[in-house]
């Protein structure tokens, strides 16, 4: 207890510190699965024109899902997603927001017209995948802070565990605090697939950072998402080489922060009386102070933090203190999300 009292005190003092000094700028970039984003209307491929699997969520399906509903999930995600980073930057929020479980461009464009997001001018950017359920990821971003330039849906490439056509990896280079950046949006293959299903899609991300950086090594690259898989799994901590302790990650490795939160005793989404920590946010060494020099000459890892908004939780019953769902047993709960938000801080020198 006397140790984690002494890392918040730590740490509301290098923020105090970071908002007092003039010089230096804060960043957050967070990710969320906003649980099912559904239109009311069915879609078709663009590319194949064949019918989606989205009939659970249309009026006449299982989830009755009518123009009320899907009013109240876009206003409801409005509020968490502006709420994100703003215990650290009030009124301002995340520069950067990678979502999954979204359906289409339409959902997207309805969701950046809500208030506040509509307020901060957020946009978003989204490339129709594959998938056939027809959810994908998306980037909200605050063109405030961040301009994209380039982007592409790198493929999941089919193998003997996934036979199907399913979700890439939502790819965005673009400048934040003036510092190029390289977004990797994922949602990697659900536990009904075996762990080899996402390992391969850990060493598929692995290989594009790598690419990536090869053609710019000062190149900072986050690959986050809802990876289906705990910090400590095969397919982030081998595949992905993704670390626990910043000292560990070298040349080639990346950090994950998550892995001790996780350790902690604190997750994104609860299971059987547990907590996994499927939501992560990772990063090349590049955006890490290993030394120590605390110069801050680029966008620098601050911190990360799951985002505990009371009104993501159940209030009551036996699930209290688990995060609201849209639906649960069928039953309409004007919820959020089966998963909680993370954000990531950087800090940068003006």
């Amino acid at each position: 207890m006397r140790k984690t009292i002494l890392l918040s005190w730590l740490i509301f003092l290098a923020t105090t510190a970071v908002a007092q000094d003039r010089k230096l700028g804060l960043y957050a970039i967070g990710f969320y699965n906003i649980e099912n984003l559904f239109d009311t209307e069915h879609d078709l491929d663009p590319n194949t024109g064949e019918d989606k699997n989205d009939y659970e969520y249309l009026p006449d399906g299982t989830n009755h899902w009518t123009q009320m509903k899907y009013e109240h999930k876009l206003s409801n995600m409005a509020r968490a997603l502006a709420d994100m980073g703003t215990d650290r930057l009030k009124g301002i929020g995340c520069a950067l927001i990678g979502v999954s479980e979204v359906e289409n461009a339409h959902c997207l464009s309805d969701l950046c017209a809500q208030q506040p997001l509509a307020d901060r001018g957020m946009k978003f950017v989204h490339i129709e995948g594959p998938d056939k359920r027809g959810v994908d990821c998306g980037l909200l971003y605050n063109p405030r802070f961040f301009q994209p330039a380039k982007m592409w849906l790198q493929p999941y490439i089919l193998n003997e565990h996934i036979t199907r056509p399913t979700r890439g990896f939502l790819t965005v280079q673009g400048t934040l605090g003036g510092d190029s950046i390289t977004v990797i949006v994922c949602h990697w293959p659900s536990r009904f697939s075996p762990s080899p299903a996402r390992e391969a899609a850990g060493t598929m991300v692995c290989a594009e950072k790598d690419s990536i950086l090869q053609a710019n090594p000062a190149m900072k690259v986050l690959v986050m998402g809802d990876m289906n898989d705990d910090p400590f799994d095969a397919s982030m901590a081998k595949c992905l080489k993704a670390r626990r302790k910043i000292e560990d990650a070298t040349e080639g490795q990346m950090f994950n922060p998550w892995w001790q939160i996780l350790l902690d005793g604190h997750g994104t989404l609860s299971y059987q009386g547990g907590w996994n920590l499927f939501d992560q946010i990772v990063m090349t060494p590049n955006c890490l102070d290993v030394k120590g020099k605390k110069d801050y000459d680029s966008l620098t890892f601050f911190e990360a933090k799951i985002q505990r908004f009371p009104y993501l939780l159940q209030s009551e019953g036996k699930y209290k203190g688990t995060p609201k769902r849209t639906h649960a047993a069928g039953v309409w709960l004007d919820g959020y999300s089966d998963h909680l938000p993370v954000v990531t801080y950087f800090v940068k020198r003006r």
